[in-house]
């Protein structure tokens, strides 16, 4: 086993993870449009502090691609310039993939760091995939998923500037949230291969299909969480950030399903977990799912029942991540228990 190769697809796998804890902070601030454009922010690599930088000025040299706030609107520079003392129109052109153009120093940098995580983790895949060429002639599957997912990040990467081009499109955001969670099972996969194996006991078939099933309820749960996410985002907005008591008074029916369906996921993994200890199955991550599980449901009934205390949504979220990121490992080693099993 590689350890250096090993040890970089588990930093992989952490920065992915801080990328989804900061793209939840993100929302949780209201951040999302702290950057209003991609990849820059509002046209510099390391973006302003001041909303000063975003005006113009007289006797001011301006590069080109950079942004100024005129008129409530976003000018680009067409090119590398000295201003004079009035303002030439033919100097700039009009940003025209939306018509967002506010400026708050928190939420750009806010976005900031969390498009940093996302480089630094797209830098690690990178790494992974180089190291990983060392397996071609012993072990293709391992260099292809490596390249896979560098490709895999650089889609989300796009995916991120169609969420900024959007305004922050709820559909977007959601797919922008389960491409994340498909790049951690592909870096998960990716590890357990070279992990060292497991037991050869056997598994039976029911176990399988009863972690997909409750992996498949676990994604919903995800897809469900981010509509009632939106709905108390324009809740917020409409209502202010004092008034977190009446968020939820009058909920759509996603938020009714996504809180039903709780029970049955409680329920489902239950049952799992019962199984795993019935069989004496040396599964030890099922340990993990109902610990998190049950902070799940915590964090979701505090914001329910104590006003979204702060916090506690980016937290739901980063568990619900987690949770899936385990029941797919979990996944991994029943279909290894399988394999062996029928070979042993």
């Amino acid at each position: 086993m590689d350890k250096r190769f090993i040890n970089t697809a588990k930093i992989a796998l952490v920065l992915v993870y801080l990328v989804i804890v900061a793209g939840a902070v993100v929302r949780m601030t209201g951040s999302g449009m702290g950057c209003p454009d991609w990849p820059k922010c509002f046209g510099y690599y390391i973006p302003p502090t001041d909303a000063e930088t975003l005006q113009w000025q007289p006797n001011r040299t301006f590069e080109k691609g950079q942004v100024i706030i005129w008129n409530e609107g976003l000018l680009v520079a067409n090119t590398n310039f000295t201003t004079g003392t009035l303002f030439n129109t033919e100097n700039w052109q009009p940003y025209t993939k939306h018509d967002y153009a506010i400026f708050n120093v928190w939420h750009t940098w806010i976005e900031y760091i969390n498009r940093l995580l996302g480089a630094l983790a797209g830098l690690a895949t990178l790494l992974l995939a180089l190291l990983s060429l060392r397996y071609w002639k012993k072990k293709k599957r391992i260099v292809l998923f490596s390249w896979f997912i560098v490709f895999a990040m650089g889609f989300q990467a796009w995916l991120g500037a169609t969420v900024v081009y959007s305004v922050l499109a709820p559909v977007k955001i959601t797919l922008h949230m389960l491409m994340a969670l498909a790049i951690v099972g592909l870096l998960i996969y990716l590890i357990k291969q070279l992990h060292p194996k497991g037991n050869a006991t056997g598994i039976h078939p029911g176990l399988r299909t009863l972690v997909v099933a409750t992996i498949a309820l676990t994604l919903i749960q995800i897809v469900l969480g981010t509509q009632v996410r939106q709905f108390v985002d324009d809740q917020a907005s409409l209502l202010g950030e004092d008034a977190k008591n009446l968020w939820l008074d009058d909920p759509g029916v996603q938020f009714y399903v996504h809180r039903s369906l709780s029970i049955l996921v409680l329920l489902t993994n239950g049952y799992l977990f019962w199984w795993i200890r019935r069989s004496t199955l040396e599964l030890r991550k099922i340990n993990w799912i109902m610990g998190i599980l049950l902070l799940e449901i915590a964090t979701g009934v505090a914001m329910y029942y104590l006003d979204f205390p702060f916090g506690s949504q980016p937290l739901h979220l980063v568990l619900a991540s987690l949770l899936f990121g385990i029941q797919f490992y979990l996944l991994l080693e029943v279909f290894e228990r399988e394999k062996r099993g029928k070979t042993s």
